[in-house]
């Protein structure tokens, strides 16, 4: 039973079933993870809750690996799930050095754009793997599997707010 349950974790509560793109379907449930941490308005939260859920991710998917005899099934996406607040927080760090303030999910909500280039940008990068993302899915067990996500979430969080300098897309993330 518990091994089921690891394994129904790791794979975003189902999420990861899902036949068709089941990264794309995780990294969804990421948007819905970023919002949840970005609901307090608060930056230790957001980056607290994300260091917390990709070492859990770490220990979670490595176990997952195990159970299922699979390295790096496609089906466990918790790694997309924890590893996509990263993106947007190129954009939040952003908003708050321009207005001083955090930007809540309620104005992040309004700033769709910014999250459907965000979210664009996260899949490119997991998907493609450049370097050092796809260096990063070598190591070994739950770390393989989590942090080249990761690596991905910071990349595309970094060009997210460079976007967001060069267009003022900025401005669409009020605080």
């Amino acid at each position: 039973m518990k091994s089921k349950l690891i394994v129904w974790v790791a794979q975003g509560f189902g999420v990861g079933r899902i036949p068709v793109a089941p990264g794309t379907w995780g990294s969804v449930l990421g948007v819905a993870w970023a919002l949840l941490l970005l609901w307090p308005h608060s930056l230790p939260c957001f980056f607290v809750g994300t260091v917390i859920a990709a070492g859990f991710a770490v220990w979670c998917c490595g176990r997952a690996e195990r159970i299922l005899g699979q390295h790096d099934p496609g089906s466990v996406v918790l790694d997309e799930i924890v590893a996509l607040p990263l993106t947007m927080g190129g954009a939040v760090l952003w908003a708050r050095m321009q207005s001083g303030t955090v930007p809540g999910a309620s104005a992040l909500l309004q700033a769709w754009p910014v999250w459907v280039v965000g979210f664009g940008l996260f899949r490119l990068f997991d998907i493609w793997k450049p370097w050092p993302v796809g260096a990063l899915q070598r190591l070994p067990g739950g770390w393989g599997v989590v942090a080249d996500d990761l690596a991905a979430g910071v990349l595309s969080g970094v060009l997210l707010a460079l976007a967001c300098q060069v267009t003022g897309a900025g401005r669409l993330l009020p605080g």
